[in-house]
């Protein structure tokens, strides 16, 4: 069973020092590909290396395989790991870099041509196990690194930003080829990204992360719609979550968000969570595809509408990006159709379904629970 678990790791560099990753709990089943995400800095790589056992961990308890590892060392750990360089040795060939490991393990001549052949041809390596690295393209030097940790047939595969090295062509392809490869295996996979389009097309579950901490753990689609707090609803989401200021105010036909550029019902909350709510500052949020600049498009369901100025509009052939400054300092982005009858300088209004608001405390940042949005895919 290559079930992965994190009780309460921490990571401090020397006892007054800074903790770069700070109580972290997470548990990753059998067979799952979890995506580690989150900025620069917010301590997920050093995450990583602690479940490789290339750093140190300063407090709490990590298990892999019912095992705990805290003092196994790395070699003993069974994983593989792909960094976001190739580490190739570039005076070996193809073939020989695939069965480097597996020969210092001191495995028969046979098993390791049988392990290098079996991945060269899922990889589409077999016609290139002749070659040296400096002979290979980018993306061909990502799939030998695949192949290396394939090869190993760990418990555990760990990958560190990957794909960072691509260009954008190659990293879709390079992306597909390790879904295809994880569905493949069934192996337990841990993958580090800064990059939502990977963490939401490769993750059977996401665990975004910020300063250290864990900000919240979910199914990619779950989190996206569901967010915990601000950090995760601007995080993931591109463009990332509109966000304004606004005040919680009662009238005759209910509670609604308002302030001098927008005004929204809100009905994905009860009376009872409004009611301590009311009169009080609350940040309101607005994804980009739930804009649209005909109320019409929305049917008979409850409409809020924000008020901006045009700054930018954005054509990308498929669909045309609008950039509005609803207050000073603060811009929403609309994600319209291709055709967009506005210019820049304009006073436009645009609406959106009230089953598709967030409302986040203004102190905290985290979100105030209501009933599930409406999830589009329903």
């Amino acid at each position: 069973m290559a079930v992965v678990t994190l009780d309460q790791i921490t990571k401090q560099y020397g006892p007054t020092g800074p903790v770069v990753v700070d109580h972290v709990d997470i548990h990753i089943a059998d067979g799952e590909f979890m995506v580690l995400l989150g900025p620069s800095g917010c301590g997920k790589s050093t995450t990583l290396r602690m479940i490789a056992g290339l750093e140190e961990i300063s407090s709490g308890k990590l298990s892999i395989g019912n095992r705990v590892v805290n003092q196994v060392p790395a070699k003993d750990r069974d994983i593989a790991m792909v960094f976001q360089s190739y580490a190739l040795y570039p005076h070996m060939s193809v073939a020989e870099n695939l069965a480097f490991g597996l020969r210092r393990r001191k495995f028969a001549a046979a098993e390791v041509d049988r392990r290098v052949s079996e991945a060269a041809s899922i990889l589409g390596l077999t016609p290139l196990l002749e070659r040296k690295p400096s002979a290979l393209s980018g993306g061909q030097r990502q799939r030998v690194a695949l192949g290396r940790a394939m090869v190993r047939e760990p418990m555990v595969f760990l990958f560190d930003e990957p794909l960072s090295n691509l260009d954008a062509a190659l990293r879709v392809n390079t992306r597909t080829e390790i879904i295809k490869q994880h569905k493949r295996l069934g192996s337990t996979m841990i993958y580090v990204t800064h990059d939502q389009v990977e963490a939401m097309t490769m993750g059977t579950r996401i665990c975004v992360m910020n300063a250290g901490k864990v900000a919240q753990i979910g199914a990619p689609l779950d989190v996206y719609w569901e967010p915990a707090d601000t950090f995760v609803a601007r995080f993931l989401g591109s463009p990332p979550m509109n966000l304004a200021s606004a005040m919680v105010a009662s009238s005759a036909t209910g509670h609604g968000a308002r302030s001098a550029s927008l005004e929204s019902p809100l009905t994905r909350w009860s009376p009872a969570v409004l009611g301590s709510l009311i009169d009080k500052k609350i940040t309101f949020g607005v994804r980009a595809e739930d804009l649209f600049m005909n109320k019409a498009a929305l049917g008979s369901e409850p409409a809020g509408l924000v008020r901006g100025r045009v700054i930018a509009v954005e054509p990308l052939g498929a669909e045309t990006l609008l950039l509005i400054e609803v207050e000073p300092g603060v811009e929403w982005t609309a994600r319209l159709p291709r055709h967009v009858p506005v210019s820049t300088d304009e006073i436009v209004e645009l609406y959106y379904p009230a089953s598709a608001a967030f409302i986040f405390d203004a102190t905290t940042g985290r979100a105030v629970i209501g009933e599930a949005r409406r999830d589009p895919r329903q």
